[in-house]
Parts: structure tokens; sequence; C-alpha cells
């Protein structure tokens, strides 16, 4: 398992944060998915055998959000 803290921008709402954690969780290999609308972040625990940090990017890119490198 690997952790990653994504910086997520266009969040305003507990809606945005639960779009944000949803899409997370239901990429295959991620174990929890940790949103924070307050640090406009995710914290991820993921295993990168199932899932590469580019698939995390972009499906919350897709959810209509940014990620910040």
């Amino acid at each position: 398992m690997e952790t990653v803290t994504l910086g997520i921008s266009g969040m305003t709402c507990g809606g945005c944060v639960r779009s944000v954690g949803n899409v997370l969780k239901a990429l295959d290999g991620v174990a929890k998915a940790e949103v924070s609308l307050e640090k406009n972040n995710a914290v991820v625990d993921y295993d990168p055998g199932k899932v590469k940090l580019e698939q995390l990017k972009r499906s919350v890119e897709e959810a209509g959000f940014e990620v910040a490198s």
C-alpha cells in the first residue's frame, strides 16, 4: 500500500467532497480515500499494483475537478 495526497481544486461543498471520494473509492486498488474541503485535498491509500497514480488523478478530473501535481 502507498499513500498519496492529491491537491484538488474546484470543490465548493459537501456534495463535491462526496463525489471525489466516491470516484476514488470506486477504483479497484483504492483502500481508503479521505477528502477534505477545508484542505482542498484527498489522502488516498492505494495498491500501486492495481491502480496507478495517473488513474487516480484522471478519475478526479473526469468528475469535474482539477488535480494539482
